[in-house]
């Protein structure tokens, strides 16, 4: 994503709260005791390992102020989206070596359904073996870092079409200026002001003053619509590999790698889906294992080989390690384009 790389601290680092762990599903969803005001389905799942919301549900969150996303001073997280079943909230919090979660809407069942796959029960960490010390320190040291999987592909492709070729900052104002703009409230007794984000039809009758005023470039906005148009055979990609679903996406013009590794990191969970074509990725997977900030994709991919099969995991625990060089220039100003799609 859009300056995702960018030597500073991880975002999935925002919300820690000390949170402990929580393998294999454990409650169904149940419903609500009745009565209870703003009440939604509930379920508890006890995981098998430290559960860090922050380190897992981070790459979800499309900067500080992202409509769909809320991360609260107690820990919980609070997340909007749009499921098969419907729009649906989600609140999940930690209470010792259980997950709580409630969820209100008519999507509310499908999201609890998810909720293993989402806190990264279908990750497998121990086929991650580290080749360097940094990165077996950062993974003994970050334990509740798991591949979230969504199970959402359009949900995690917008917001990427979005990052393309442009800063960060302008990047989060755009998809929160369209996500409040034409998606719907939250449902559910939100804390805050939430959005879901619209629909496929919703997207494609955006007006094209309004992407212009969302700071949306004409190539970027035809990504968007394009994608859009094929939305349900995007979404049948989560039935896919990681591979398979990247080269459907890529059949849509406006899609690159950069842009199907970023989505499939999220909906698939791809433990392998390294970013390949960003501005900064590259010179800290260069700078943090062999001391060259310059190096380039092809040095990058050179590095990583010895992961293969767990690239993005090894790209993670470089981000979260803090080893990354140090700046010899001003920050990109807004407006740069430097991204591939």
């Amino acid at each position: 994503m859009a300056g995702r790389f960018a030597p500073r601290p991880a975002r999935g680092t925002a919300v820690h709260g000390g949170l402990p762990g929580v393998p294999a599903p454990g409650g169904a969803a149940r419903p609500a005791a009745r009565g209870a005001a703003a009440a939604g389905l509930r379920r508890t799942w006890r995981p098998g390992w430290p559960l860090d919301l922050g380190l897992v549900l981070g790459p979800l969150r499309r900067g500080p102020h992202d409509p769909t996303v809320r991360l609260m001073p107690d820990g919980s997280v609070w997340r909007a989206s749009r499921t098969p079943a419907g729009p649906g909230t989600l609140r999940i919090a930690v209470r010792g070596e259980v997950a709580e979660a409630e969820a209100w809407g008519p999507g509310a069942g499908w999201l609890l359904e998810q909720l293993p796959a989402m806190l990264g029960a279908l990750d497998d960490p121990s086929a991650f073996e580290p080749r360097h010390r940094l990165l077996a320190l950062t993974r003994q040291r970050r334990p509740g870092l798991r591949l979230t999987r969504t199970g959402l592909v359009l949900e995690s492709l917008i917001p990427s079409i979005l990052e393309q070729k442009v800063t960060s900052v302008e990047a989060y104002k755009s998809w929160r200026l369209l996500v409040r703009r034409f998606g719907e409230p939250a449902p559910g007794p939100v804390p805050e002001p939430m959005h879901v984000m619209p629909d496929a039809r919703t997207w494609a009758l955006v007006p094209s003053w309004e992407w212009h005023r969302a700071g949306v470039d004409a190539k970027r906005a035809s990504a968007v619509l394009r994608a859009v148009r094929v939305a349900a055979r995007l979404e049948e990609t989560t039935g896919m590999t990681p591979a398979e679903a990247r080269a459907r996406l890529e059949v849509v013009p406006g899609i690159g790698p950069w842009t199907s590794a970023e989505t499939v990191q999220r909906s698939h969970g791809a433990a392998d889906a390294v970013t390949v074509g960003d501005l900064h990725l590259p010179g800290i997977v260069g700078y943090a294992l062999a001391g060259d900030r310059d190096a380039d994709d092809e040095a990058m991919l050179a590095l990583l080989e010895p992961y293969a099969g767990q690239r993005h995991r090894a790209a993670r625990l470089i981000l979260l390690s803090g080893r990354t060089p140090p700046r010899r220039g001003p920050r990109m100003s807004v407006g740069t384009i430097w991204q591939h799609t």
